[in-house]
Formats: C-alpha cells, structure tokens, sequence
C-alpha cells in the first residue's frame, strides 16, 4: 500500500482489544520510519503483539509535546513517515496530540487521520443515552473554582454529557455531579471497554454513587444524560432557594444558584426569594 509522505498520520490504537486495529492502521505502522507515542514501552509491546518490527519511537507526552512539534516537522520535511499514536484510544482527545497536528499544519504540511478506536463514542452509544447531541468534557480540572465553574455548567447543560475519570477519583467526581445534577440524574458508567471484564453500569446518579464504593480498577468513562427541559414554577425555583438557604448558603448565593439552574434572571428569582422566612439581618444582599 503506497502511503503518502510529508503527511503526518494520525493512528488510534486499542482501548483494550488487540483485534480492534484496522489492517490500514498495520499498514501505517509497518511502514513508519519514526512513531511519536506517549509511552515507548506501551508502544513497543503493542508493535511485538503485532508483530512489526520496532521504528524509530520518540516520545511525545504531556511534558514533551511542545518541544516534539519542530522535530516532528523537520522529520516530515526530510521525508520520513511519522504517525503518532496514544497509550489508548484517539491521539488528541484528551491525551497529546493537539500541539503536533496543528504544527505539522501551520507549518503547510498535510494531516492525515486513520480512523479507530475511541473511548468517548463507545461510552455514548453503550450508555442507552440520546446520542442526537452530546458534549464531551473530558477530565474535570481536579479542584478549586475551575471545577466548581464546570460542575455548575454540566448541572444546567441538556445534551448527553461525556467525561473521562480515573477509578480513584470516581466517587468524589459522582459525588459532585449529584450535588449539581439531582439524585435522579440518569448516568452509565462503563469501566474497561473493550477488555475481558467491561463493564457497563446504567442507573441514576445516586444508584451509581452506591455502585462505586466497591472499589473498581480501570479507567472510567462517564455518561450522564443532560438536564430535563422544566418550565419552573415560581413554588420550585421557591423551593429550591429554600434548599439552598438550608445547606447554609446565603440568600444572594442561593439566588445565584437557582438563576443559573433554572435559566432566570437573578431579580425574578430574588423577588420570589422575599417571599420566604427572612435570612438574619447581617446576611448580604443581591
């Protein structure tokens, strides 16, 4: 099979399966004089299963992708065949790769893609979630404001949400999305794909939050299905106020909250406000 040069390929390998790769990526990888990869001894033992003889391997991880980009362009211009891969997975969703595509292109030179294996789209479409519009958030940032800012965004986001996480951060992450989402937030968590002991789990948030306190290895991907269209009346966003005020927020941050979560404006749901028991007198105002 003649492959093009001065064209960077992009190669996605198997989230778990062997069987999973294409007789076209085989091809690429055969004929690659250099593979930049995010581990050389995940990459190596992937070639040996396959059976091609070991390339030339570069890394190219989180701390070196930066500096890979002019080598992966200088290579390209001399007229080598470099394809990039992943540990697992899709090279650039959410793993390095997005740095390296857009210097070979800035630099005038071809990408081509191959595609395969994805951890985000077997996740969806195992999930039984509606598949029509979905987002896909990767990981969250780990703690902080950044985090809380993102939590508020996918409690209120109505498409089919997609997250990575890691097994020992999956019970703080359930846990947050509950916090957000409601209890009853229908969520499939899928562990393994692809491998000997995948598993699928479909419930609701708080269903799952149980499930995931035996502990569980692998990586993870999250499903959650997107907030309901509710048309609120003024007893909820009332009620809601009043939930708020009960966790301990203040009457202003629980205005804040039920704004956001219900798509009002902060006046309309402040006005309701009023109308419930007064907060102290040193509580601060909207």
């Amino acid at each position: 099979m003649n492959l093009p040069t001065q064209v960077l390929q992009i190669v996605a390998t198997p989230l778990g399966n062997l069987a999973d790769v294409s007789q076209r990526s085989r091809d690429a990888l055969e004929s690659a004089r250099v593979i930049a990869c995010e581990d050389t001894r995940r990459t190596a033992s992937l070639l040996s299963l396959l059976g091609i003889d070991r390339p030339q391997l570069m890394v190219v991880n989180d701390h070196t992708e930066r500096e890979a980009v002019a080598r992966v362009v200088a290579l390209l211009e001399a007229g080598e065949r470099v394809v990039l891969v992943s540990d697992a997975g899709t090279p650039a969703i959410s793993d390095p790769g997005w740095l390296v595509v857009k210097g070979v292109l800035d630099a005038g030179l071809e990408v081509d893609v191959l595609p395969g294996p994805t951890a985000l789209i077997t996740a969806l479409v195992a999930s039984g979630l509606p598949t029509a519009r979905f987002c896909f958030e990767g990981f969250l940032p780990r703690k902080g404001a950044e985090r809380a800012v993102r939590l508020r965004g996918l409690g209120s986001e109505k498409r089919t949400m997609v997250l990575y996480e890691a097994p020992h951060r999956l019970i703080k992450t359930l846990d947050d999305l509950l916090a957000v989402c409601g209890p009853d937030r229908p969520v499939a968590v899928c562990r393994e794909l692809t491998k000997k002991f995948q598993e699928v789990h479909r419930s609701t948030l708080a269903l799952a939050l149980e499930w995931a306190q035996s502990p569980r290895k692998g990586e993870m991907v999250i499903v959650l299905g997107g907030a309901p269209d509710i048309e609120a009346t003024q007893l909820e966003m009332q009620s809601a106020v009043e939930a708020g005020m009960i966790r301990g927020l203040s009457r202003r941050d629980a205005v804040l909250e039920v704004a956001e979560m219900f798509g009002k404006g902060r006046r309309e749901v402040y006005e309701l406000s009023l109308q419930l028991e007064p907060e102290p007198d040193n509580a601060i105002d909207v």
